[in-house]
């Protein structure tokens, strides 16, 4: 590696650090708030703000310019760092090690929602707000706000960090500069956390339950203040506020940002949108039918319940109301596909993603008919316009590594001892950032009694699904690293 592109990458993750560190002030404000010792936190604080500032103004008159390389590099650190920013509040303040610390910091910003602990509500106050932080700033992704800063900065080189950690198809942007678009983003990202705050607020919660909830929602991330998650408020208009906010959040934002900047509606008409709404209903009055006939609930109670858990699993956040793998193996088996759908492109949510399945079905439709008429010519189209033959062989390869990437993770935990349901779900849910699998991953269970090892093993599944597998496999190509 050069040394101007070793100098690109640390003035960038200096950055990230000192916009890390200014936002940690809001877990040790808590802290203080509820009377608890925030010694250590702001001794600790001050040290990451301390050592970033350095880097900073040390290459503050560098002229930065990120190549592709450049940030897939700066994109696969960040988490790493943030991985451990985020765990040594934990370790201070929690009793757990490194490798869970680490387990929990990293399932936060990558918005999984995996816990190790057992009893949430015994932990500190500045933790739990620590820990809703995390799915907040990971939700739109901490390298979009990187975007944002890095433009005001120098605003050569964005789109290679946007690109790399950009969980859309095609590049778009809303607006004529990437950090405009990024700078929007989080405001009508802001915007939905308030809203979702004081809805819950209204519904009943206290206003420290409203905001935390709303920054996991928001999100799509799953950590919750009560052990019991949303079950603990026993209200179905806290269940239905939470099925809406984890819905819309689960759509590609520049959808939102359309419709705020110029009360444009078309992004809501894409196919992919249409599809992912039809997938939720189709699947939730499913699950509804199901629930009617094995647990004879009412019709009222079984949708309030069917729809949240089928929002909660399809965007990938990990809320649970009940345990629901009561309701048998045909309500596990409609709830087991939601899992593997996942979200829209550019949400907050995580999983293969709608459009994905979108082109591919499309595509195998496609071959079906060049094998019937050898001679015609035909395309694949998505909101009439033509998907390219790359972007089909990328989904291709996602499609790939995705499932590679399980099979793997799935043959290692079966290889540990862990049932097969255990394995397999424990896979879905880590590469997907899901949070809660089925058996002993399931929704009233956490991931405590896993070994460090398979905790770092798990926090790294959880980085490569976040990161959708080609940022994170790309550094394991020697073409990667001739010529850095």
């Amino acid at each position: 590696m050069d040394i101007y592109a070793l100098k690109n990458i640390l003035k960038f993750l200096s950055v990230i650090g000192l916009a890390v560190s200014l936002f940690l002030l809001t877990p040790i404000i808590t802290g203080l708030i509820y009377h608890e010792d925030m010694t250590s936190f702001m001794f600790f604080d001050l040290v990451l703000f301390s050592i970033n500032a350095c880097i900073y103004l040390v290459l503050r008159k560098h002229e930065m310019k990120l190549s592709i390389k450049d940030g897939i590099l700066s994109v696969n650190l960040v988490w790493i760092l943030l991985g451990i920013a985020g765990a040594v509040p934990l370790v201070l303040y929690t009793e757990v090690t490194w490798a869970e610390a680490f387990f929990e910091s990293i399932s936060g910003f990558t918005t999984t929602g995996a816990t190790i602990y057992s009893n949430i509500e015994a932990l500190p106050k500045s933790i739990l707000f620590l820990r809703s932080l995390t799915h907040w700033l990971g939700g739109m992704g901490i390298i979009v706000l990187g975007v944002g800063l890095f433009s005001l900065i120098n605003p050569s080189g964005s789109m290679a960090l946007f690109k790399a950690e950009s969980t859309g198809l095609k590049m778009e942007k809303a607006t004529p500069k990437i950090k405009d678009t990024a700078i929007r983003l989080w405001g009508i990202y802001f915007l939905f956390t308030i809203v979702n705050a004081l809805a819950l607020k209204l519904a009943g919660m206290n206003y420290f339950d409203a905001i935390n909830h709303a920054f996991s929602t928001i999100s799509t991330g799953g950590f919750s203040t009560r052990n019991a998650s949303l079950g603990y408020f026993d209200s179905s208009s806290i269940v239905w506020i939470t099925t809406f906010f984890m819905i819309i959040s689960g759509i590609n934002f520049l959808a939102h940002l359309r419709l705020f900047s110029s009360a444009d509606t078309s992004g809501y008409k894409r196919e992919e949108v249409m599809w992912y709404l039809a997938l939720f209903v189709f699947l939730s009055l499913a699950l509804t039918f199901v629930i009617v006939i094995v647990d004879g609930d009412t019709v009222f109670h079984a949708v309030t319940h069917a729809f949240f858990t089928i929002s909660s699993v399809l965007t990938t956040t990990g809320f649970a109301t009940l345990n629901y793998e009561q309701w048998g193996h045909l309500a596990i088996s409609i709830i087991f596909i939601a899992m593997l759908i996942g979200g829209n492109a550019g949400s907050t949510a995580g999983g293969v993603k709608v459009i994905r399945y979108v082109i591919l079905f499309k595509n195998i439709v496609l071959e079906f008919k060049r094998t019937l008429h050898p001679n015609a010519m035909v395309g694949l189209f998505v909101d009439k316009q033509k998907v390219s033959s790359q972007t089909i062989s990328s989904i291709s390869g996602f499609i790939f590594l995705f499932v590679i990437t399980n099979m793997l993770l799935t043959l290692y935990l079966f290889a540990r001892g862990f049932d097969a349901m255990t394995s397999i779900s424990t896979a879905l849910a880590a590469v997907g950032n899901i949070g809660p699998g089925f058996s002993l991953t399931g929704p009233v269970f956490n991931y405590a009694f896993f070994s460090d090892v398979d905790k770092v093993i798990l926090s790294i599944a959880m980085i490569i699904g976040r990161l959708e597998f080609y940022t994170v496999f790309l550094l394991l190509s020697r073409s990667f690293w001739k010529k850095f």
